[in-house]
């Protein structure tokens, strides 16, 4: 499995996310709350979530 990195776009405070990448998507979760677990993204789901904060 991957290993988790923060968000580039964390603004290096305590608000931010993590992600894990791998062929089939990604995991995201809170760095605050981490014992809460995490959100599965597919491929395609994943590339929208990117595209769409990019823009």
């Amino acid at each position: 499995m991957a290993e988790w990195h923060k968000s580039t776009y964390s603004d290096g405070g305590a608000n931010c996310v993590e992600a894990r990448e791998f062929t089939a998507g990604a995991d995201v979760r809170d760095t605050q709350n981490r014992e809460a677990g995490y959100l599965t993204f597919d491929r395609m789901e994943w590339a929208a979530l990117v595209r769409s904060v990019s823009r």
